[in-house]
């Protein structure tokens, strides 16, 4: 497997502004932010999917958004952030290997929701839930 971006950036080839960092993840600062603080929190471990890191890595890895988060919140005063993972290429994930948004948010930022990512989608509200089918759907998960 080729080294990712972000593990020539955890092996010191490839600079970054490094904010925290344990055993199992490191977290740099973006070098795009979508607000300043941006973060991305990325497991040591070179995975392209949450679900192939080991468990301890997994677990490690929403520590060090909670430290992240920490550090953000006493640097910028703020107590928001959307945290997000792109979790695949077809779920927008640019770079192969995992790694977690940390994006602290302010009141009129001009950051959206999660609702903007499927803008041709009803929003909440317009129609109707359709509980049987979420019923149907949910019982079919469980028997998975």
């Amino acid at each position: 497997m080729q080294s990712s971006l972000f593990t020539r950036i955890i092996a010191g080839e490839v600079p970054a502004a490094f904010i925290a960092e344990d055993e199992c993840w490191v977290a740099v600062l973006d070098i795009n932010p979508r607000r300043p603080g941006h973060t991305l929190v990325v497991p040591r471990q070179q995975k392209q999917y949450l679900t192939d890191l080991s468990f301890e890595s997994r677990s490690s890895l929403l520590e060090g958004v909670v430290e992240v988060q920490r550090r953000l919140t006493s640097h910028f005063g703020c107590t928001d952030f959307s945290v997000v993972i792109h979790d695949g290429p077809t779920a927008g994930q640019e770079i192969p290997h995992l790694h977690i948004h940390v994006i602290p948010r302010q009141s009129g930022d001009g950051g959206e929701s999660l609702l903007a990512m499927f803008p041709n989608e009803p929003h909440p509200g317009q129609l109707e839930p359709d509980i049987s089918l979420l019923a149907e759907l949910g019982k079919a998960l469980q028997r998975r």
